[in-house]
């Protein structure tokens, strides 16, 4: 009785093995996780990181560009 138990468990292992492979084929050979990231993930990664709010760097005075002369190769 021991050994159809043992066998029970061993089919079903195996079949779930073969099922999960099976879909990680179809996964990788259709590249379904490329096409779920451009389609799905960066959509809304772009929305959300365009919407975001950034300080204008431009604005800043942290860089004093025109506090020195021209240098005299510049014209």
């Amino acid at each position: 009785m021991k050994k159809c138990k043992c066998g029970k468990i061993l089919g079903k292992l195996l079949g779930i093995t073969l099922l999960a492979n099976v879909v990680l084929f179809i996964v990788f050979f259709f590249d379904l996780d490329g096409k779920l990231l451009y389609y799905v993930v960066e959509p809304f990664l772009k929305k959300h990181y365009d919407n975001m709010e950034r300080k204008d760097v431009l604005k800043e005075s942290g860089y004093d560009v025109f506090k020195y002369e021209k240098a005299p190769y510049d014209m």
